[in-house]
């Protein structure tokens, strides 16, 4: 019984001693947990902004309209389709508003980018179908943060543009700075 207790002994003093002198060895160390995620997401006050200014442009310019608002997630959070407009223009302006958010892009910078011969041709077949012409823009946070996307379709890509950029621009901030070149010229 002694030489088993001096053959312990002698085992689990020199892992002791080792212990002791270096605290971190052989222990597992105490998980210190993540920074949670500070993320931002369009509200549903923000959202019916958007949705309301689109409304006034598009009545303003004379044009029927579907206006979608997507969250930070690209998820729906407000829709109107105007009476009278385009049935097919539903899937269009809620797409356009998912790849401006997807893509953090106006629709048709993506477009720029996905021509023949482009560093992303091709990519509107990706992600169940994009849109890569004009109508679809980020919503962005005061401090630039994307936190969301509108898409509007119905018109020229002209109107649906200009639409686009009064419904950003009703949040402030960055989003006034979406108008197009061509802002005061219409394709009829």
């Amino acid at each position: 019984m002694s030489r088993l207790l001096t053959l312990t002994l002698s085992l689990i003093v020199p892992v002791a001693m080792l212990l002791a002198a270096h605290p971190g060895v052989g222990l597992a160390a105490e998980p210190t947990a993540p920074a949670p995620l500070t993320t931002q997401d369009l509200s549903l006050a923000q959202a019916q902004v958007v949705l309301e200014a689109a409304l006034a442009a598009a009545d303003e310019q004379g044009t029927l309209m579907d206006i979608a608002v997507v969250d930070a997630g690209g998820n729906l959070k407000a829709f109107a389709r105007m009476d009278g407009a385009w049935l097919g223009s539903i899937d269009i302006a809620t797409t356009k508003a998912r790849t401006a958010r997807y893509f953090n892009l106006p629709t048709q910078e993506l477009g720029n980018l996905s021509q023949p011969g482009g560093p992303l041709y091709g990519i509107e077949v990706s992600n169940g179908g994009l849109i890569t012409f004009p109508g679809g823009l980020p919503l962005l946070a005061e401090d630039g943060t994307v936190i969301g996307g509108v898409g509007i379709s119905g018109s020229t890509v002209e109107d649906d543009w200009r639409v686009a950029a009064a419904a950003a621009s009703a949040l402030g901030g960055p989003n006034t700075d979406n108008l197009p070149p061509w802002f005061d010229k219409k394709s009829g």
